[in-house]
């Protein structure tokens, strides 16, 4: 039955058990108090009916002893001042009942039946107190004492004692009764209203849990209110702990639609650019399979090589932002960044010749940096390539390579038309294009729009971090790199000079 109940139990609301075990420890209180209470006042009545049987058998144990030769002497009982229903009675040495009477109101005494002295016999003259049940009488409390061969027996009724301990039983009853139906609607009361906000913070899960968070955007989720987020009470631990989790899930979901978006947008763009090569590979190998006089064999050769050469360059940086991705380790060496700032401005002086290309370095000690030469070559390259690509003939491009406490600048600037303000956000992100604001050189093809993505996951890779500025007249991408601490400082070098392959000129 106790399995089943506590199964029973778990099937109903917490509003509920409450209550339940509320009631039933209220009860459990109540029924304790009550007992503890009835059995310290039946302790207390049942001694003072004892001191008064105590003083009745003495006083008339001293009305017995005037007549000691008289066994069946019950004279005693004339006197004045014992209490009505007092029985009294002389008896032998192995407590059998000789003679005995019992004290009417306002009349003589009345002698006892033979039934009502055998519910008496057999109590032993020691002084000691027994509770017998007297026909026709009721219930007594009885002693016997024996002084001098003198024995006398008295009783006192228990009726008053037992009125009294009934009343009281049943006026407990009452009271706790009351009192219990009070304190359990007082309770239903409190538990329903303190469980109120537990309620809400319920439903606004089961609301959240509605939601068709398998599809689309995810936004605008239910919150909890609030005033039911009250960190000092335990609904408000859970309603503020569910609006950081909804906060968390939703931010989750809208990350994950972000990079589904950009996924989609990677390969719609990789496809679109992959497409165009291939599409002219295919084309030029027709040709050449149909033999046809309307385009030379060298010149289709050279056409599809160069398509070939574009293909494989865009399927490289793909990889190598795949394996940025997935966080693979690069080379780790000590790696001179003033150095490779100079090759790469003398490798971009060589591609743009109609560009003015100046390396200006602002040294405190020698730039040495932990990391991928080839990779950080690639880094200031492709910002090169991006300011030769997209500037007019004729701009300035300066290269400045700066030194600090603990980090090395690279800093590319030129004075081209700048970056429209609408791509500035979104200028490291992969395939993005400047081609319709930006002016090209004369005669050079755009980039795929990966350069500068891959600038980013190069310098992320290195514990570096990239930004740009941008303005008509003024671009500059700031590359910062930690770097490590030089055995032995150079001089401080302030200058703006055509590079060298051996550095500054």
């Amino acid at each position: 039955m106790t399995v089943r109940y506590r199964m029973a139990l778990r099937t109903h609301s917490m509003r509920t058990r409450l209550l339940v075990f509320i009631s039933a420890t209220l009860v459990a209180v109540c029924a304790a108090m009550a007992l503890t209470t009835v059995f310290v006042q039946r302790t207390y009545l049942l001694g003072n009916l004892d001191d008064r049987v105590t003083n009745a058998v003495e006083r008339s144990l001293g009305g017995a002893s005037l007549h000691p030769d008289l066994e069946r002497d019950l004279t005693f009982l004339r006197e004045s001042g014992h209490p009505a229903g007092m029985l009294a009675a002389r008896v032998d040495d192995s407590g059998g009942i000789i003679s005995g009477e019992v004290v009417g109101q306002d009349t003589e005494p009345k002698p006892l039946t033979t039934a009502q002295r055998e519910a008496m016999s057999g109590i032993r003259t020691d002084g000691s107190k027994h509770t017998r049940t007297v026909p026709g009488l009721g219930t007594y409390r009885i002693t016997a004492v024996d002084s001098s061969g003198v024995r006398v027996l008295i009783g006192l009724p228990m009726d008053d004692v037992q009125d009294m301990i009934s009343g009281m039983v049943v006026v407990e009853a009452v009271v706790a009764a009351v009192g219990l139906a009070v304190a359990g609607c007082v309770c239903a009361v409190v538990i329903r209203r303190q469980l109120r906000p537990l309620g809400r913070v319920a439903a606004t899960a089961v609301e959240v849990s509605r939601a068709p968070l398998d599809r689309g955007e995810v936004a605008g989720l239910t919150r909890v209110p609030a005033a039911d987020t009250d960190p000092g009470s335990e609904a408000g631990q859970v309603g503020a702990a569910l609006n950081r989790m909804i906060d968390h899930v939703e931010s989750s979901l809208s990350e994950r639609q972000r990079s589904e978006d950009r996924m989609r947008r990677f390969l719609a763009d990789a496809s679109h650019e992959l497409r165009t090569p291939l599409a002219s590979i295919a084309g030029y190998a027709e040709l050449m399979n149909r033999g046809t006089d309307r385009i030379e064999p060298v010149l289709a050769w050279r056409r599809v090589s160069a398509e070939s050469a574009r293909m494989t360059g865009l399927v490289e940086d793909l990889l190598l932002l795949a394996r940025l991705d997935e966080g693979r380790p690069l080379e780790s060496a000590e790696v001179d960044v003033a150095a490779v700032v100079a090759e790469a401005v003398w490798d971009a002086r060589a591609a743009g010749g109609g560009h003015d290309w100046q390396l200006e370095l602002r040294l405190d000690a020698t730039p040495l940096v932990l990391g991928d030469e080839a990779r950080l070559h690639q880094v200031v390259a492709n910002l090169l390539a991006n300011a030769r690509v997209h500037t007019p003939v004729g701009t300035r491009v300066v290269a400045t390579v700066e030194t600090g406490a603990a980090e090395c600048v690279v800093r590319i600037h030129d004075d081209g038309p700048g970056i429209p303000p609408g791509l500035l956000p979104t200028v490291f992100e992969r395939f993005t294009r400047a081609d319709a604001s930006r002016t090209r050189s004369g005669g050079t093809g755009g980039g795929s729009g990966l350069g500068l993505a891959i600038v980013a996951a190069i310098t992320a890779a290195h514990g570096g971090s990239i930004d740009v500025r941008s303005e008509p007249g003024h671009t500059e991408f700031t590359v910062t790199l930690p770097t490590l601490r030089s055995e032995a400082p150079v001089p401080r070098v302030d200058a703006v000079a055509e590079p060298t392959r051996a550095g500054v000129r």
